[in-house]
């Protein structure tokens, strides 16, 4: 499993992140989205079903699953510390963490915004690894309380593994799993960890975060691709150092390869953005070519007379020149087509303290970011009250492109 922090808020890189909310830690909002289910049963049957019998074969059914499923858990409440510890150390070095979801592949940390030093970055991206370290040792440290003295036979050292209780069992195997997870997040390649541990090594040295994030999301890309292979090998039933063999556990480390690979590339796509976005101001890449209705203007008139035959998807709703909300496709979809006649459109839109703004001042930066931690295609740029025209995630990736072709970079850039 892999733990990864994202900036922005941007998920489009991430395989569909949707879950329940189980509430704040030390300040942080964690989700634990619902494809979790597949490795906690995974790891439970791999347990229950495989080395758990192997280790206590005196074992009953119940006992057995009982403690596959406790450690299984544990062992996502030890995914969630080396998040929370991200979370932590970040807020002390001046990086919010907004909140952190459980997945499939293991925890994903959302920041704000990228750390504006290196020290920081460099703090922030050991302190994951060096918890899930420490919560090995100390498992391993407290099993050994647990079971207290061990006489163990080199002849036939499994006698003395069967001697454990649950309770020290479950320890012993957290121990090793959780330095494996420091260790495999420590690997050189953004964005996991390791990686951004050389980003910030190489961001020190050269003072440049553009330069620094394109080597290390070249090395996160690299390692993907190695997993990808790997994978594949495993699948074949040749046998990976490390990693093993078979059908299974290989698509499973192939998966983990594409994910590291895709998520290296949308993370330096960001970076590059934030680069050519962070001093532009928004109403330089906002449309001030929109339509807009009155609030007492039908659902039906809108429909006839403003959608119909237009590429316009979202309209803003003014009345004497101050806006009072957006009303967009999916509110109209609301209203029964025998309503529609008579519901006014101030009825379905979405009001203007429910939107997220724009300022004159704020950037074309800040905009994608508020695009994408919200989810919404649009933005209003408002001044005192007053429309001045609506920032799309086109319209600032198009100017990025034309900005780019331009400069003569776009061979350079990974959009």
């Amino acid at each position: 499993m892999s733990n990864l922090r994202h900036a922005g808020g941007d998920e489009r890189a991430q395989p569909g992140l949707h879950g329940v909310r189980i509430g704040r830690i030390a300040g942080v909002m964690v989700t634990m989205d619902w494809s979790l289910l597949i490795i906690f049963g995974l790891i439970t049957l791999a347990l229950a079903g495989g080395l758990l019998p192997s280790w206590h074969p005196d074992w009953g059914a119940l006992v057995t699953w009982l403690t596959a499923a406790v450690a299984a858990a544990l062992f996502l409440v030890s995914v969630l510390v080396h998040e929370l510890a991200h979370a932590v150390v970040g807020r002390r070095l001046g990086v919010r963490v907004r909140h952190i979801t459980l997945f499939v592949l293991g925890g994903l940390a959302h920041m704000e915004s990228e750390p504006r030093t290196w020290r920081a970055e460099l703090g922030m991206a050991l302190a994951g690894p060096l918890m899930s370290l420490a919560l090995g040792v100390g498992s391993l440290v407290l099993a050994g309380l647990v079971a207290g003295p061990i006489e163990l036979d080199p002849a036939d050292p499994t006698k003395a593994i069967a001697r454990l209780g649950p309770v020290a069992t479950v320890l012993f195997w957290l121990g090793p799993v959780n330095i494996l997870l420091g260790l495999f997040n420590l690997v050189p390649g953004f964005p996991l960890d390791g990686g951004r541990v050389l980003r910030a090594l190489l961001w020190g040295l050269t003072g440049d975060l553009l330069a620094a994030t394109r080597w290390a999301a070249g090395a996160g890309r690299v390692f993907g691709w190695v997993l990808i292979a790997s994978g594949f090998a495993m699948i074949l039933g040749l046998r990976v150092p490390l990693l093993g063999s078979g059908p299974v556990a290989g698509v499973w480390i192939a998966l983990i390869g594409w994910f590291l690979n895709s998520a290296a590339v949308m993370s330096l796509r960001r970076v590059v953005a934030e680069q050519w976005l962070g001093g532009v101001p928004a109403s330089k890449v906002m449309e001030r070519d929109f339509v807009a209705i009155p609030p007492g203007l039908s659902v039906r008139a809108l429909i006839d007379e403003h959608l119909i035959g237009t590429s316009h998807r979202v309209f803003p709703v003014v009345d004497d020149g101050q806006l009072l909300g957006l009303v967009c496709v999916a509110d109209l979809r609301k209203v029964s087509r025998e309503e529609q006649a008579l519901t006014p459109v101030s009825a379905v839109m979405t009001p203007l303290a429910q939107l997220q703004v724009l300022g004159p001042s704020d950037t074309a930066g800040s905009a994608l970011d508020r695009l994408t931690q919200h989810g919404v295609n649009q933005l209003p740029v408002v001044d005192q009250g007053r429309l001045l025209g609506l920032v799309s995630r086109e319209d600032i990736l198009t100017w990025l492109a034309l900005r780019r072709g331009g400069s003569g970079e776009s061979m350079q850039q990974p959009f």
